[in-house]
């Protein structure tokens, strides 16, 4: 029987991993996981892609000792996830405002 978490186990080597810490690894996949600005409009209602933003924001602060910071990450994730919250409309367009992305 296999765990639900498993994941292939390829060499660290095959990620240039080995000499990362799980604290750098964790920053990785923030910045993979960071909706930007070119993907704003069209991720910003993406549940999923706003959670694992989240999750992952998350578990930076978490190996960074900082769990009052986690914390209310990891519940606007699960927010995201039970349909609690929802994206805030985008700003004005025509009041100059030139940031789409995340604050």
């Amino acid at each position: 029987m296999t765990d639900s978490l498993s994941l292939p186990n390829p060499s660290v080597t095959d990620f240039a991993a080995a000499e990362l810490t799980d604290l750098q690894l964790a920053q990785l996949m923030v910045e993979r996981l960071t909706i930007g600005d070119r993907e704003w409009h069209r991720l910003k209602s993406n549940r999923k892609a706003r959670a694992k933003e989240q999750v992952a924001a998350a578990l930076v602060f978490l190996l960074k000792d900082q769990p009052e910071e986690a914390l209310p990450r990891l519940q606007q994730a699960v927010g995201w996830l039970d349909r609690s919250i929802s994206a805030p409309p985008c700003p004005s367009h025509g009041d100059g405002a030139k940031s789409h992305g995340p604050s």
